[in-house]
């Protein structure tokens, strides 16, 4: 009788140490798992959440939920470009050159009504610049890049200039530079409103 009383001793203790190694029990839980004292394996207990998912009505870090307000600004769609050819010449430009990028900048505003300044304008030769942009808007289009077209590799200079407002109710927001031979050639076309290409208007 004391031997089978042992025998069935040690067949528990073997059975309860073979339990201790099963998944979701109370002792011997791997880690990375859930469960509850008494939960069978592949399932959670009531009020947690399955490794890998977020519980209903959230959302997983860093994802922001459809309908959520964001305090990002949408991008701005892009402005269309000025017409070509003869406008009305009612202008109200800021035009900002620098002589270098991180140069000190020389600031102009011109006012133009059907392409002749007003008393507003505070421009070197603000009649060429109302005229030249009475005559064609489009000087102030930034150049669209193009395939298959390739710009000289010349240097004209450090000088930046950008020009923003309206023409003709359109409105204005360009820069400009003297990097390559494209961007010399957009400075040039634009000479009268914003200076030769040597920076000085």
């Amino acid at each position: 009788m004391r031997k089978q009383m042992i025998s069935v001793l040690l067949a528990l203790g073997a059975m309860g140490g073979l339990a201790a190694c099963t998944p979701g029990t109370e002792t011997g839980q791997p880690s990375g798992t859930t469960g509850s004292p008494g939960s069978t394996p592949g399932t959670t207990a009531p009020g947690t959440t399955p490794p890998g998912t977020t519980a209903p009505g959230t959302t997983a870090p860093g994802i922001t939920p459809p309908d959520a307000e964001t305090t990002v600004p949408a991008p701005a769609p892009p402005m269309s470009p000025l017409p070509s050819g003869p406008g009305t010449g009612d202008v109200e430009l800021s035009i900002t050159v620098k002589a270098s990028k991180d140069g000190p900048a020389t600031n102009y505003t011109l006012v133009c009504k059907g392409g002749a300044p007003v008393a507003e304008s505070q421009h070197p030769d603000a009649a060429a610049a109302c005229a030249a942009l009475k005559e064609n808007p489009a000087v102030l289009n930034q150049p669209a890049p193009r395939e298959n077209v390739s710009c000289t590799q010349q240097y004209g200079g450090p000088q930046v200039a950008t020009v923003t407002g309206a023409v003709d109710g359109k409105p204005v927001e360009a820069t400009f530079s003297l990097r390559n031979g494209c961007e010399i050639g957009a400075w040039n076309a634009a000479k009268d409103i914003l200076g030769s290409a040597n920076g000085a208007v």
